[in-house]
């Protein structure tokens, strides 16, 4: 766990006081890398309430984002700056400060997923990125990781589902668990590449 100095006492001393919850939707644990787990977005802090949260509720807010291991290094490091601050450098970073770090923290996410790309078996997933890359806000860079991501590798692995059918030297289980697969959920077709495949004739 990362070192959060004495603030932590904070948040043990005001854990009765409700506090702003600053979580997005879930994503399928497949669908990005650990560095790249869903967060609020953008539009969800401008409807937040900041501005009638307590000093107390707002410092709790930004602990927990500190303590929460799936926090960026960007927006960890913001944070912490945030809470060196006054009051008024901690509620800007609730307000608007996150989402400028969360952006630093989605490209690099980005870029590592570009990075463990194959050139010639991941071309969607290659295509999406750099779109959203070049599109470089914070909503395009998000959406990718929240979905894009997850649908672009799907459409890949159908074609390399659709290539494992064009191989007349397969097995009739192979061929008719492939045929399953590729008219399958995005998660379904992952684990056919991954696993299902080498199951069918192990």
């Amino acid at each position: 766990m990362r070192p959060i100095g004495t603030a932590l006492t904070l948040v043990a001393t005001a854990a009765l006081a409700p506090a702003l919850l600053l979580t997005g939707p879930a994503v399928a644990a497949e669908s990005v890398p650990p560095s790249a787990v869903a967060v609020a977005t953008a539009t969800d802090a401008a409807g937040s309430g900041v501005d009638e949260m307590s000093d107390d509720d707002v410092r709790v807010a930004i602990m927990r984002i500190i303590a929460d291991p799936s926090t960026g290094k960007a927006v960890y490091a913001a944070a912490q700056q945030a809470m060196d601050g006054t009051i008024e450098d901690q509620r800007y970073f609730l307000e608007t400060g996150r989402w400028t770090a969360q952006a630093e923290d989605d490209r690099v996410a980005i870029a590592r997923i570009l990075a463990s790309a194959a050139p010639k078996t991941d071309k969607a997933v290659i295509r999406e990125a750099n779109e959203a890359l070049d599109a470089n806000t914070p909503q395009a860079l998000r959406a990718f990781l929240e979905t894009g991501y997850r649908l672009a590798r799907a459409e890949d692995d159908r074609v390399r589902v659709a290539r494992i059918l064009a191989d007349p030297t397969i097995s009739d289980a192979l061929r008719a668990a492939a045929e399953d697969a590729i008219d399958g959920t995005p998660e379904e077709l992952r684990y056919f590449i991954e696993v299902g495949q080498y199951e069918v004739d192990g």
